[in-house]
């Protein structure tokens, strides 16, 4: 691990510190994504019609692997479910993995029909992450037509489950099994704008459920009630006190239960979620949040007393949905720095950003990783009324991404 680790900080260094030279390729590269935008746009449309819930990518994967095969890339779909196409380069080089994610937030029946208001896109996934598959292939789709020589293998990547209940499962796959121990840098382009996610906010996610007999609201009352239970937790977890710096954070989202107005419920279930990009911050959290279960479930336990109660004792089930690694990857890392000196020299300055992204999985094992965004803006992510404009320069996203994947890859490039 260390000696990857240093090989791929020197390929960096050199990069950073290469003497200026003669662009080989990459001339032809830019002017063709600002001359095609409008082919970017278009994929960014397409692709969002086509429904990729949770766990039910393989449509649009499909569809994204027919896509880099008709750029003349050879395709293949892994046992996950990721897309990868490979552009080899000379051997001598690095391998970078350029992706966007194929998956959405919304369930399986969301109309996902993109339409046009007032110069803007709309629809549920326009920007996250469908603007991000569009510049991968707007990226492989300009290399492929400048044919560019690069030391570099290219690995363009759609994976799946990076959203929510995914749990990173895609990018997790690529580390541990498809490409492990292969991979030198990764790119994400998620979501729009320009700037750059160079730290990863972890997460924890639980289902808790408390059980009972439950019974008749009027017959059987007296015994403990799951709901009233997952009503304490709940008002045990909004007095929990959380640091502003390290930043931490909690949430219940769903609740679950019941099924009459009359009926005592069997179970009542809530799904808690905490975030931090300090692995210890997020650990005391998560130990406090557990404190407060344990204290609701005792509490309802012993509201009601008598024989019967004693045998309708509420238990607990605390169900792991998702942990989410966290690292805190400064920004004066080499590929942090590769991604800022390249917008530079295209003209903007990015802010650096922590949140939870496919990332998470190479700075959590401390190799270079970052997410970046994909151009124009997009506001209302994870709602129904996302949506999606280019504005006077989208194709500066596209541009930005390719400029970063050629000083990895080796191209001979003048310094900004």
């Amino acid at each position: 691990m260390l000696a990857r680790v240093l090989k791929v900080v020197l390929i960096v260094l050199i990069v950073i510190h290469a003497p200026p030279a003669t662009a080989q390729g990459i001339d032809a590269i830019l002017a063709g994504l600002k001359a095609d935008n409008a082919w970017t746009v278009a994929q960014q449309r397409s692709i969002c019609e086509i429904p990729a819930p949770p766990f039910k990518e393989a449509v649009r994967g499909a569809e994204f692997k027919r896509r880099l095969e008709a750029l003349g890339l050879r395709a293949r779909v892994d046992a996950v479910g990721n897309v990868l196409a490979e552009r080899a380069g000379t051997g001598k080089g690095p391998t970078i993995v350029l992706a966007g994610h194929l998956d959405t937030v919304f369930p399986e029946g969301t109309d996902v029909t993109v339409r046009d208001e007032g110069g803007r896109m709309k629809a549920p996934g326009i920007g996250d992450d469908c603007r991000g598959l569009a510049v991968v292939l707007a990226v492989a789709r300009a290399y492929q037509r400048a044919n560019p020589v690069h030391d570099a293998r290219i690995i363009f990547v759609g994976n799946v489950g990076e959203e929510g209940p995914g749990n990173l499962r895609g990018t997790r796959h690529l580390y541990e099994t498809e490409l492990k121990g292969k991979i030198d840098f990764f790119i994400s382009v998620d979501g729009t704008g320009l700037n750059i996610t160079s730290r990863a906010v972890g997460s924890h996610r639980y289902r808790v459920t408390y059980k009972g007999p439950g019974g008749h609201s009027y017959g059987a009352f007296g015994i403990p009630n799951p709901i009233h239970a997952l009503g304490r937790a709940i008002a045990g977890i909004a007095e929990v006190q959380v640091p502003t710096t390290p930043k931490v954070t909690f949430n219940v989202g769903v609740i679950n239960g019941g099924t009459s107005v009359n009926s005592i419920p069997f179970a009542a279930t809530m799904e808690v979620d905490m975030r931090s990009e300090n692995a210890d911050a997020l650990g005391v959290v998560d130990q406090k949040i557990r404190v407060a279960l344990l204290a609701a479930l005792d509490a309802e336990n012993a509201r009601w007393p008598g024989e019967r109660a004693a045998s309708a004792k509420l238990s607990m089930v605390i169900d792991t949905m998702g942990i989410r690694p966290t690292g805190g990857q400064s920004d004066t890392a080499p590929i942090v720095q590769v991604a800022l000196q390249t917008a530079r020299s295209l003209g903007f300055t990015p802010n650096t950003e922590a949140s939870s992204t496919d990332a998470n999985i190479p700075i959590a094992l401390g190799l270079p990783g970052i997410t970046i965004d994909g151009g124009g803006v997009a506001v209302g992510s994870h709602s129904l009324n996302e949506w999606y404009e280019d504005g006077p320069n989208g194709w500066l996203g596209p541009q930005w991404v390719a400029l970063i994947v050629a000083r990895l890859a080796g191209l001979d490039l003048p310094r900004p």
